[in-house]
């Protein structure tokens, strides 16, 4: 029972946190190790597991417009004329993402036996300080720019790619790229919420690779289920409220008390 009840638990504050710039990664881990007590590389893995439930609620969420990006594939061609930018844009940031995070996940597992207690928590700080710093240079940033490149698409994929590590936002610093690249903020979270799908499901699948983490398999379906539903009946709100507060206090904010409490756990 015990096991259910923090099933939906993470489930509810995924569903909540994913559409917030303040990496629900970082703050699930930090959660699961802060107030279960887990150890850091169980905490992430599971953080990152729960992003299959909030990755389906984008695609119902987002099902018209990818059935109709879906319409196009057939006849796609990268360099022809006329070719959705969209799809362009899509496909080659999930590759480049897909190998920074395969390479920045192998890298954190080799740091695992490194990163107990404080350390974790100081690491998830400073990451998120560090999204919160570069949400606010983009936020003096507002373009007009609607239609993506193929340098925007190399650039976004690096940084989602790095957003496997707990403390990045993968929204925020997606958003916040697309933003300094003179993209408008309509488009910025658009894209970035599309892009998210596929990038969700890859990190859900590449912890499976070692079994489900940290539950029993009823309850991480449990998880799942959870982040899903609150996550699709939370997403259009919580979306207009990121449009309307500023969220890179809030990861300063949660990014400077963890890593002032986890120096006071190493010291």
């Amino acid at each position: 029972m015990d096991r259910l009840w923090l099933a939906v638990v993470v489930g509810v504050l995924q569903g909540i946190f994913e559409w917030l710039p303040i990496s629900s990664e970082g703050n699930i881990a930090l959660y699961l190790s802060v107030v279960e007590g887990l150890p850091p590389s169980a905490a992430t893995e599971f953080a990152l597991f729960l992003h299959v439930g909030t990755a389906l609620a984008a695609t119902v969420y987002y099902r018209g417009e990818i059935t109709a990006l879906l319409r196009e594939l057939p006849s796609w061609r990268p360099a022809a004329p006329g070719a959705t930018p969209d799809l362009t844009f899509l496909g080659l940031a999930t590759l480049v993402s897909g190998g920074v995070g395969i390479a920045a996940y192998a890298t954190l597992e080799e740091l695992f036996p490194v990163l107990a207690g404080g350390t974790f928590i100081v690491l998830i700080g400073l990451l998120l300080v560090a999204t919160g710093v570069l949400q606010r240079v983009a936020s003096a940033r507002l373009g007009d720019r609607t239609e993506p490149t193929l340098g925007d698409a190399l650039l976004v994929g690096v940084l989602q790619g790095l957003a496997i590590l707990p403390g990045i936002s993968r929204s925020g610093s997606t958003v916040s790229a697309l933003l300094l690249r003179g993209y408008d903020p309509e488009a910025s979270f658009r894209l970035s919420f599309l892009l998210s799908i596929p990038a969700a499901l890859g990190a859900g699948l590449l912890v499976l690779a070692d079994g489900v983490p940290t539950l029993s398999p009823t309850a991480a379906l449990v998880a799942v289920a959870v982040s899903a539903l609150v996550g699709y009946l939370t997403i259009d709100a919580l979306l207009r409220v990121v449009a309307r507060v500023a969220f890179w206090l809030v990861c300063l904010g949660l990014g400077g008390l963890a890593v002032v409490g986890g120096l006071v756990t190493v010291l």
